[in-house]
């Protein structure tokens, strides 16, 4: 699973409260990633932060 952050992050910081292993907010206060690829065991739990994005900002491949 690939998860990648847009550029039309505000944030918030949900997807840090919602998943601290995969996201973190940056200096500049965007969430980043912070892995290169979430286990199996971290899926419904990034995906659950995706669809909880206010901007939709959070895209999840595979």
């Amino acid at each position: 699973m690939k998860v990648t952050v847009e550029e039309s992050c505000i944030g918030c910081g949900l997807c840090e409260s919602i998943c601290p292993k995969v996201f973190k907010l940056n200096e500049d206060n965007f969430a980043e990633v912070v892995v290169n690829h979430v286990e199996s065991g971290d899926e419904k739990i990034v995906n659950e932060a995706e669809e909880n994005c206010p901007v939709s900002a959070i895209k999840v491949r595979g």
